[in-house]
């Protein structure tokens, strides 16, 4: 057999999908889909040399805080992801804002990973584990009692996850006398509200909710609402809790979250009730802005407290952070700003000494971006995982392990960019929300928009 010339052997190894010096963006459409778990709007950045790279806005959001940025970017080298981020970056914001410039820079970051032939983790400077623990969020719909809550956690269990969380709160306990204390006809309005949210994560878009007097009631911040635990009310909350350790053991990590919109005063008396039942942390108990809230129920309790889903970029954390009002932060990838941020963050949880616990409830997309800045992250407890029961999820990206969660783990993968090879476009076609039906269809309204974007004269 002749020998090959050792150029042609090399070249056998070089990546010629791509010439990246002459990459350059020519378009970005979307599709979103709805029930995996909520609305998720997609994204595809497209190139003049038919790479692709995917993203996603964060979940419950819209798609037009990416196709807003569209114009910045056309034209651009897709590889010069940091350029590109410092232009957009100033369109972001907390919460659901952060989602159009985070999900484009996840895109951005899964076309270099295609392009130079390697994983999203090794450009963020390579990995801390070969595979990520996921904490299995359970919801159980209905009135029902700890007990039945234990039993749909103890399937998590079954299912091999290792790290449990679940809902608890005053929505429980509407319908429950002389449990909470609040203005007459206040509790009225926020069940009202809350049936109306449900609609809408179904699909079905209330106007009244988005516009009306109920909206307005669900969002005054905590200490403003004026309801109060009464003492009957957290002897009902505690005694869910003791429930659900009843039937999962006191041995596996259980996180809270969505306690309600009330006083700190009461949040430091129910947590000084759990420190009993060895809970991981609970979650987003004031607005995460008002830093001396939560440096004042972190030193009034020995429960882990835990914020952050909703913080856009990385140095806003710093005040939690150096005040050590959390011991858990709790960032999405699609809200802090992205891969580049969540791994700044991570260094910032190394200098002030707390955990991150990655916030997922998105499409495999998202999760995707997630397991690899997880691995990239030295202090990581679990990345969260909200859609175990929808069993077409995974099948929306191809090319990822199927089952994608094994044993309570996800194998991180060694594949270019994010690791997945395309979208199942005809799953995506079955999901489509029903109030933004197109699919992938043209956004040239949005090639052209213009403005003096500098901040500064």
């Amino acid at each position: 057999m002749e020998r090959k010339d050792i150029n042609e052997m090399m070249q056998e190894h070089v990546n010629t999908y791509s010439s990246p010096s002459d990459l350059k963006i020519t378009d970005m459409r979307v599709a979103n889909i709805d029930g995996a778990p909520k609305h998720c709007p997609l994204i595809k950045i497209y190139t003049n040399q038919g790479i692709v790279g995917f993203g996603e806005v964060r979940d419950a959001s819209s798609a037009t805080y990416a196709l807003m940025l569209k114009s910045r970017l056309l034209g651009e080298n897709p590889l010069n992801v940091d350029k590109l981020f410092r232009r957009i970056k100033q369109f972001g914001g907390h919460s659901r804002q952060g989602g159009g410039v985070s999900g484009i820079e996840i895109a951005l970051w899964d076309i270099a990973g295609k392009a130079w032939g390697v994983p999203l983790w090794q450009l963020l400077g390579g990995k801390f584990r070969d595979k990520v623990r996921m904490y299995c969020d359970t919801d159980v719909d209905g009135k029902h009692t700890g007990t039945d809550m234990g039993h749909a956690l103890k399937k998590r269990m079954e299912k091999g996850f290792t790290f449990l969380k679940m809902d608890l709160g005053i929505e429980l306990m509407l319908d429950e006398p002389g449990c909470l204390n609040a203005p007459l006809g206040f509790l009225e309005d926020i069940k009202k509200y809350s049936m109306k949210a449900i609609n809408h994560q179904k699909g079905s878009v209330d106007r009244d909710m988005m516009l009306g007097k109920n909206y307005e009631t669900f969002t005054i911040p905590h200490h403003a609402t004026g309801i109060h635990l009464t003492q009957k009310g957290m002897d009902f909350l505690e005694n869910y809790v003791k429930e659900v350790r009843d039937v999962i053991g006191y041995e596996v990590p259980l996180a809270i979250d969505h306690f309600g919109h009330i006083n700190i005063e009461d949040c430091i008396l129910f947590a000084r009730r759990l420190e009993k039942y060895n809970i991981a942390w609970i979650e987003d108990i004031a607005p995460w802005h008002y830093t001396s809230h939560y440096v004042k129920i972190a030193n009034s309790c020995s429960v882990p407290i835990c914020t952050g889903e909703d913080i856009y970029l990385a140095k806003n954390f710093k005040p939690l952070l150096s005040s050590g009002g959390v011991s858990v932060v709790h960032p999405d990838v699609l809200t802090v700003g992205g891969a580049m941020e969540m791994k700044k963050l991570g260094n910032l949880c190394d200098k002030y000494g707390t955990a991150m616990a990655v916030h997922m409830a998105e499409s495999p997309v998202a999760c995707m971006a997630a397991i690899h800045c997880a691995a990239a992250v030295q202090n990581v407890l679990a990345v969260e995982f909200h859609s175990s029961d929808v069993t077409w999820w995974n099948d929306l990206a191809v090319g990822i392990d199927n089952p994608l969660i094994q044993n309570g783990f996800v194998n991180v993968p060694n594949k270019p960019g994010l690791g997945i090879d395309s979208l199942n476009e005809e799953l995506i076609a079955q999901h489509l929300h029903e109030k933004y039906p197109g699919q992938w269809e043209p956004t040239e309204e949005w090639n052209n928009e213009w403005s003096n974007d500098r901040e500064w004269s």
